[in-house]
This record gives C-alpha cells, sequence and structure tokens, in this order.
C-alpha cells in the first residue's frame, strides 16, 4: 500500500460502517493525509457542497463509500430516497473527481444490482442480465448506474475510476437498529433481547430458505485498498466471502453463540428478498490479490461480543 502514502485521501461516508473500516486501515498503512467529512459537514447530495469540499482537499484519491443504505425493511419503505440519495452523491463526487483531476476514485456498488435470479456463483457478467429483487432495486439500479458512468468516465475523459461490488458486510460497528439494519445485526439484537428479557419465541422475517454470502467488513475494507492499489480496469470486482449461508443456518448460529434456546417463527407474510447469494471472487483474488481472511463463525463471535460490551448494563 505503499503507493497512497503521502497522498491527499478523501473517504466519503468516512463515518459509515465500512467507511470507519477503510479509515483505520488507511492509517494502519501510514496514510496520514486522510479527509472523511461527516453529512453534517457536507452534504454530498449538493452540487455546491461536494465543489466546495473538494476545492478545499484537493483529493488525489478518492474512496466513495458515503450511501443511505438499510436492510429489506428500509428499502421497501424509502426506495426514493434512497435512489436519489446514491445517484445524487455518486454524480456530484465522479463529476467533481474528473474536475479536479482526481489520479484515482474507487467505488462501492453492491450486490443488489444483480439480477433477481442469478446462476451461483454471482459472475460479474451477470450484472446486466436482468432486474433486481423487487425490494431493493432501486438502490441496486441506482448503483448500477453509477458504475455506468464510471466507465463512461473511464472512456470519455480518461479518469481513472473503477467499482467493486461488496456482498453483505456485517462486523463490529455495524448499526444494530432494527429500523434500519441489515440482517446479521437484526438477529442478533432480537436474539440477545428475547434471552434477557426471558422469552422463549423470536420472530424473524421470510422463511429462512434465502441465502446470503457474508463478508466480515475489515476484509472488505483490505479490499477497497488493494483496489486502490493494484486495479485500474472498468469491469466491476465482486468482494465476497465465497460462503453460502441460509437464513435459518444463520438464526441458528447466532442464537447458539448468545445463549438462546427459545423457538424461531418465521413470518412468511414478511419478504425473503433475493433468494440466493453467492459471488464468484475469482476476479478479485486474480487482479487484486484479495483472500477473505476472517472465518465466518470467529466474525460472529467478534460481532456479537462488540454488541455486547456496547450495551449498557
Amino acid at each position: 500500500m505503499a503507493a497512497l502514502k503521502g497522498k491527499r485521501v478523501l473517504v466519503t461516508g468516512g463515518s459509515g460502517f465500512l467507511g470507519r473500516h477503510v479509515v483505520s486501515a488507511l492509517r494502519n498503512e501510514g496514510v496520514s493525509g486522510i479527509v472523511a467529512p461527516r453529512s453534517r459537514d457536507c452534504d454530498l447530495r449538493q452540487r455546491d457542497a461536494v465543489d466546495r469540499l473538494f476545492e478545499e482537499v484537493r483529493p488525489e484519491v478518492v474512496f466513495h463509500l458515503a450511501a443511505e443504505v438499510g436492510g429489506i425493511g428500509a428499502n421497501r419503505e424509502s426506495p426514493g430516497s434512497f435512489f436519489y440519495s446514491a445517484t445524487a452523491m455518486g454524480i456530484h463526487v465522479l463529476e467533481a473527481s474528473r474536475l479536479y483531476g482526481v489520479e484515482k476514485a474507487v467505488l462501492a456498488g453492491t450486490v443488489c444490482s444483480y439480477p433477481k435470479v442469478t446462476s451461483l456463483p454471482f459472475r460479474e457478467e451477470a450484472l446486466w442480465e436482468g432486474y433486481p429483487e423487487q425490494t431493493n432495486a432501486a438502490y441496486g439500479i441506482a448503483k448500477k448506474a453509477l458504475l455506468a458512468m464510471a466507465q463512461a468516465y473511464r472512456q470519455q475523459y480518461g479518469c481513472n475510476f473503477v467499482t467493486l461490488l461488496p456482498t453483505n458486510l456485517y462486523g463490529p460497528g455495524d448499526n444494530f437498529d432494527l429500523a434500519t439494519s441489515h440482517v446479521i445485526p437484526a438477529m442478533i439484537r432480537k436474539f440477545s433481547e428475547a434471552n434477557e428479557a426471558g422469552r422463549h419465541e423470536v420472530t424473524l422475517w421470510g422463511d429462512g430458505s434465502p441465502t446470503r454470502d457474508f463478508l466480515y467488513v475489515e476484509d472488505c475494507a483490505r479490499a477497497f485498498l488493494l483496489a486502490a492499489t493494484k486495479y485500474d480496469d472498468p469491469e466491476p470486482v465482486n468482494i465476497g466471502s465465497g460462503l453460502e449461508v441460509s437464513m435459518a443456518e444463520l438464526a441458528g448460529r447466532i442464537a447458539d453463540r448468545v445463549g438462546f434456546t427459545g423457538r424461531v417463527v418465521w413470518d412468511e407474510e414478511q419478504p425473503n428478498g433475493q433468494p440466493r447469494r453467492l459471488l464468484d471472487i475469482t476476479r478479485a483474488r486474480r487482479r487484486l490479490g484479495f483472500e477473505p481472511r476472517t472465518h465466518f463463525e470467529e466474525g460472529l463471535r467478534r460481532t456479537i461480543e462488540w454488541y455486547q460490551q456496547q450495551r449498557p448494563a
């Protein structure tokens, strides 16, 4: 990562879940010129605010990680705002990166951009073969539009913009608000609270059959640094674990770890989301030298321990 030392690095979304870990990884590599503004200090949806930020920072490398995100429920409730935020922030950051001569920009795409039904494991070539799963289609399409923008800017202006497609992330520092959280923090909180309250039943969404590819957030952060130093091509790159886990299996593992011995009730009136997810990470291995390091059981243990330590006594 020596190529990043001495660079002025802008991390949008640097106070978010993935962003905090990217900032930490950069600091661990000896990168000191990092700027990671919070949304209250710079609303990336406003073009003037983005121009002022770039004028002040003059970044040489940009990690664009800012987004309005959430689980199935949040996507179902706020598709318009998710779409607007993703597209507005991305358009403004990429255009400013072009105008201010940024050397390299690494964009966070999303696994939600893949078609609802995609052959496993998901290969990058399948990204445009169908419509995303309905509950998160707006967000997924917005991110695909930014991929197309990055590729168009490379073609027309020679901008070195690259896009990664992270799978479902988890780890310490995740969002545990049940209204907006993703599945792992939501399950950890539900099982923990039921166990502490002496309840013998936990209700979860769907029927337990969908599968996901879960990646520990520190591994994902490392992939972004690798992309910033090793990858310069227009094609997107999957960043995943290569492990497929069903919701039912996940629930069992988390319940065991928090000591919940009661009954799981699956609310089949609530959506399952995409039926199956598993990313092919061959391109990431070959082009980035990326390999997930954190075993799923170890990552779950660290995440649960972090959550338990943060909760008030």
